[in-house]
């Protein structure tokens, strides 16, 4: 089986068995097992919905710690766009980036303007692009690993342009390595995430070799000490472009919707959160969605700015996006790339990923085929007996995934708690047997006994 790194860490510590962590996970990659959650690796695609359920705090994010920092000559900090909307609305992106200066690291950049091209090279994609459809995008990876582990015929679906995170840490990286006159690898990239699941596209890409980012801080774990130091910025230090600096095209990627709105796609579907993006990927199995040319799909409720490492509320953090983007739209500020060099760039394939996403097939019952087809046979006939009511009170997801597990040697079918008046009516009928084949006499309980001597 595949080793996977995963962002998230279950503490049996802290679990009390609650069930809640199994009945939102979206590829059934949790099962509780004596009092306690544990993951099945395959099956987690980071999503992060565990946590924000966990009643008791038992499932962990993993982000890298600000300690590393120290690891590298030089550091460059590269925030999500939703970072910006974490604030006060008087508190604009160029204070926030000296902010983070002012933290430790060497360097801040807007990824908003990255966030800008890439757009503009989606646009030149989808104008050229004459193959299935809808094209979905792939700035969530937690939407990447939920099609390559339960929708994989939907791969080639995925547009094939890198994500503005990757790009601009490899660009910066190049222009800071000839300036410094040192390598590169001595340039620390680190993202400001909004939700753990971009530490898995750092740590184990879905698509290459390895990742341009070396690592991911919190949003929420530098959200104070970040206040603290913009609190303390010169006046001097706060460079005062105000909105003139702002890419209104890459501020839109922090919220749903935010790309398509400001690209102006007449023929995009935006949709966020797991259980709707399930919806609409079973239709474009089914065949349903064929007149859509673009999805843009984010896993957290109203996109980046719903993630699970957040601060703010999602609601109000929505509206500062929003709000900020009308007013660039009112001021009408043109702080965005060149689309003619754009396209210059997108020609020469600076945009698009190196290699090529593949499936994440389940591991099958059992490697020996035989075996596997009498497994899925005991599978088949073993869920007929259950009540098919998906209650979860086994601790598997599912009655069918209770089977498999069953099948499997993970669970005793004795967990199931509807097979127990069957088992007890089973032992009655035992006893009464064994009883009359001993001749001994059992009393009979006083309602009983009184009603028989009524008659």
């Amino acid at each position: 089986m595949n080793q996977y790194y995963h962002s998230i860490r279950f503490d049996e510590t802290k679990c009390r068995g609650r069930m809640r962590c199994l009945r939102v996970c979206p590829t059934q990659a949790i099962r509780v097992r004596n009092g306690k959650a544990r993951m099945i690796e395959e099956r987690c695609i980071d999503c992060g919905e565990c946590i924000t359920v966990c009643p008791n705090g038992a499932i962990i994010p993993l982000t890298d710690p600000f300690g590393e920092l120290s690891r590298f000559r030089y550091t460059i900090a590269i925030p999500s766009p939703a970072l910006y909307a974490q604030f006060g609305r008087e508190i604009l992106p160029d204070k926030i980036l000296a902010g983070l200066k002012k933290l430790g690291f060497d360097e801040a950049i807007d990824l908003a303007y990255t966030c800008g091209e890439v757009s503009f090279a989606i646009q030149e994609y989808l104008r050229n692009y004459n193959g299935p459809r809808p094209l979905i995008s792939n700035a969530c990876p937690t939407i990447v690993r939920l099609i390559q582990v339960k929708y994989p015929e939907l791969i080639d679906h995925i547009i094939p342009i890198d994500t503005p995170r990757e790009i601009a840490a490899r660009e910066i990286k190049k222009k800071k390595a000839r300036q410094l006159e040192i390598p590169e690898k001595e340039i620390g990239t680190f993202y400001i995430t909004p939700c753990p699941v971009k530490m898995i596209s750092i740590k184990q890409p879905a698509e290459k070799g390895r990742s341009n980012l070396d690592g991911a801080l919190s949003i929420a774990d530098i959200y104070g000490p970040l206040i603290s130091a913009m609190e303390s910025l010169e006046e001097s230090e706060g460079q005062r472009r105000g909105l003139e600096s702002i890419c209104i095209l890459g501020i839109g990627w922090a919220i749903s919707g935010g790309m398509s709105r400001t690209l102006r796609l007449r023929n995009s579907l935006a949709v966020s959160g797991l259980a709707e993006i399930i919806k609409v990927f079973d239709d474009i199995e089914k065949g349903k969605i064929r007149d859509i040319d673009f999805i843009e799909a984010y896993s957290c409720t109203h996109g980046c700015v719903g993630g699970s490492l957040t601060v703010e509320n999602t609601y109000s953090s929505y509206n500062k996006i929003i709000k900020l983007i009308e007013t660039l739209e009112y001021e009408k500020i043109k702080a965005c790339p060149d689309i003619r060099e754009v396209r210059r760039r997108y020609e020469q394939k600076y945009y698009l990923i190196e290699g090529k996403l593949e499936p994440r097939p389940l591991s099958p019952l059992d490697q020996d085929i035989g075996r596997a087809i009498q497994k899925k046979k005991l599978k088949e006939t073993l869920f007929e007996q259950l009540p098919k009511i998906d209650c979860s009170a086994c601790g598997s997801p599912t009655c069918l995934a209770f089977a498999e597990d069953v099948v499997q040697g993970e669970a005793d079918l004795n967990d199931c708690v509807f097979l127990w008046p069957q088992k007890i009516t089973l032992l009655a009928q035992e006893i009464i047997t064994l009883v009359e084949k001993t001749g001994i006499k059992i009393k009979k309980p006083e309602k009983e006994a009184k009603k028989e001597n009524d008659l």
